[in-house]
């Protein structure tokens, strides 16, 4: 359970859907491409909300929680970002045009965040009842991180998902968009145009990942509150990422690596967790292994600022070295 007072969970609920609301149907009611200095603006808006957030939460709550918000902000936006090669891909698959992609995003992001709240108040069900299945998540995110780690996890086309294909058979889709309508009509005919599977695919993709990201949160607090709110910060301001970064996505070549360390980190806390409460008979008697140190949250958040910073500086390095590296080539 939440230790946050009720009234302060209403009005940061209030404030984020102001935010999703502004977002959604001002800025992205006019289709465009968002300039540079648009999407830096909308960027640090949003990370100055996470932290001011993050700052309120200490002055209310205490350090623990906000540096536990802080910790698993961190980590669920540097996933983010990785996630975006998919949106690339997506968006290339369905030839969107440029302009639309901006409000593609906007409201394929916001079925995400739908379809994450009801999968984080899941897994907080789930942990509440079974603390074993920590041993689960932990052994889920080991794996991923050694997949990472080793290039087993590149997405290097896109692969419509299931509800996706059983969408097409049941609904007559034209080829054509029509603006940013769903609907549209065609020789007398009432389709439904490519954006209605866009804005499924966006969001559906985006639950996957949470396959990832909601257990590795879950290994940095159990407050389901901080956890969505934590996700709603992550997800803010992702499409302006998504034109910022652009092309520059795979020059983040490190990025898999710092991830790899982060969710290999939040794995190992896991099991470790699931030791220190462990009630599995077949597992010390039964018992909790006494002898299993606890993680300071303090180091959790070091670890993330240490492997997402260290893994972006050195890819930014090598990119800053590949035309100088170049230029000698050729004389």
């Amino acid at each position: 359970m939440s230790e946050t007072p009720l009234a302060f969970m209403i009005a940061t609920f209030v404030v984020l859907a102001v935010f999703f609301a502004v977002d959604l149907f001002v800025i992205g009611r006019k289709p465009h491409v968002p300039t540079t200095k648009e999407s830096l603006q909308h960027i640090a808006f949003f990370i100055v909300m996470a932290l001011i957030f993050g700052a309120l939460l200490w002055l209310i709550v205490g350090a623990k929680p906000a540096v536990e918000f802080y910790s698993g902000w961190l980590t669920e936006y540097s996933l983010s970002i990785d996630n975006l090669f998919v949106f690339v891909i997506i968006m290339a698959n369905f030839a969107v045009p440029r302009e639309l992609q901006k409000y593609v995003l906007s409201v394929g992001i916001t079925v995400a965040l739908v379809l994450r709240g009801v999968f984080i108040l899941i897994g907080a069900v789930i942990i509440s009842r079974f603390t074993w299945v920590f041993f689960l998540f932990g052994a889920f995110l080991i794996v991923t991180a050694v997949k990472l780690a080793m290039g087993g996890d590149d997405d290097e086309e896109y692969h419509e998902n299931a509800v996706i294909r059983a969408l097409r058979k049941v609904v007559s889709i034209t080829d054509e968009y029509d603006g940013e309508k769903l609907r549209t009509e065609k020789n007398g005919v009432r389709l439904w145009t490519p954006m209605l599977i866009v804005f499924l695919t966006i969001g559906t993709t985006d639950v996957m990942f949470a396959f990832d990201s909601i257990p590795a949160i879950f290994g940095l607090t159990k407050d389901p509150f901080i956890v969505f709110t934590a996700n709603v910060f992550a997800l803010l301001g992702l499409q302006q990422l998504y034109f910022l970064l652009g092309a520059l996505l795979d020059k983040l070549v490190y990025l898999p690596v710092g991830l790899s360390v982060v969710l290999g980190f939040i794995g190992i806390k896991l099991v470790m967790e699931a030791l220190s409460g462990n009630s599995l008979p077949f597992i010390n008697g039964g018992h909790p292994v006494e002898q299993v140190p606890e993680v300071p949250t303090w180091l959790s958040l070091a670890v993330i600022v240490v492997a997402i910073g260290g893994s972006a500086l050195v890819s930014v390095l090598k990119m800053r070295q590949e035309p100088s590296e170049q230029q000698k080539g050729q004389q």
